[in-house]
């Protein structure tokens, strides 16, 4: 998997391309642990190109969602295929992190 990094003001927005499996959820969890991580005000997770998420993926992103919310960082993912959104909600996280269809929805967050 590629993780592409996007900064403006204060969003940090990662373009996720390929598969979040065991083996590279170790480097989304490397980009997400960066102390820098929580100088913005949202992180922003591009969906887009995003094919496969694992329970190792998933564990990642619920494992920092208590330090970014204690630090007031907003996490949002956008442009969801249906087939890893469907993920989300069948383990409930659709209720517990922000996703929404679109940058600019993301964007308005």
């Amino acid at each position: 998997m590629k993780i592409a990094h996007h900064a403006i003001n204060d969003t940090l927005t990662l373009a996720l391309d390929g598969e979040l499996d065991a083996s590279s959820s170790v480097s989304l969890d490397t980009e997400l642990t960066k102390p820098d991580v929580l100088d913005y005000r949202k992180v922003m997770i591009d969906c887009q190109r995003l094919n496969y998420i694992s329970s190792a993926g998933l564990g990642v992103f619920i494992s920092h969602l208590q330090r970014f919310q204690d630090a007031g960082v907003k996490l949002v993912f956008f442009n969801m295929q249906e087939k890893v959104h469907n993920v989300f909600e069948i383990l409930g996280l659709d209720s517990l992190m922000t996703i929404v269809p679109t940058e600019q929805e993301a964007t308005a967050v």
